[in-house]
């Protein structure tokens, strides 16, 4: 039985690999990346789909400004596992995330994207023609979804990241921790 919930602190490793086995290192080089660098998704908003205990979808939102003084959200990436596609997997994660966005309150959704896959979602390049990426892009890639109406009419200028920041770990934490594992190991192999 395949469920959605909340991406929990201990998914990530394996949101990560299904990311890494989905794309490759290609989606870090990607413009829409540049929204989500060192940022934390959007509060409430990261999804994964599990078979059992296994992570086979993820789906996270990203807070932007669609242009100035446009809060929305960014969309993406949502990935799922190669054995579990064509199963409608990536299909639920979107409704889980647009019905969530909503009850949350959010105006608009934006992806860099395929029209074809997120049109029947509602998404659209009719008004992001006046927007653009920090980095190269295709512009009728570049696609929206309102979940108030009209709330993309007239959105112009960057698309720009302004999430919560990641943390930084402290530079004498990282330093005890590394020698903590390189002690550890070092027994170990003695």
């Amino acid at each position: 039985m395949v469920t959605i919930r909340k991406e929990l602190p201990s998914d990530i490793t394996e949101r990560e690999a299904l990311l890494d086995a989905a794309f490759g290192n290609t989606h870090f080089a990607k413009a829409a990346e540049r929204l989500r660098e060192d940022r934390l998704p959007a509060e409430d908003l990261s999804f994964v789909a599990c078979e059992g205990t296994r992570v086979i979808g993820t789906n996270r939102l990203w807070n932007i400004m669609a242009g100035p003084n446009r809060p929305a959200l960014l969309l993406g990436p949502l990935a799922v596992a190669n054995d579990w596609r064509n199963r409608g997997i990536g299909t639920r994660l979107m409704r889980h995330a647009l019905g969530k966005a909503r009850r949350l309150g959010h105006r608009a959704i934006l992806l860099v994207g395929d029209a074809p896959y997120y049109g029947r979602f509602a998404f659209t390049a009719e008004k992001t023609s006046a927007l653009w990426l920090p980095g190269p892009f295709e512009q009728n890639r570049l696609l929206g979804h309102e979940l108030v109406p009209s709330a993309l009419d007239c959105a112009h200028g960057l698309v720009s990241g302004t999430g919560r920041p990641q943390p930084t770990p402290a530079l004498a934490g990282l330093v005890a921790a590394v020698a903590g594992n390189t002690c550890t190991h070092a027994s170990r192999a003695a």
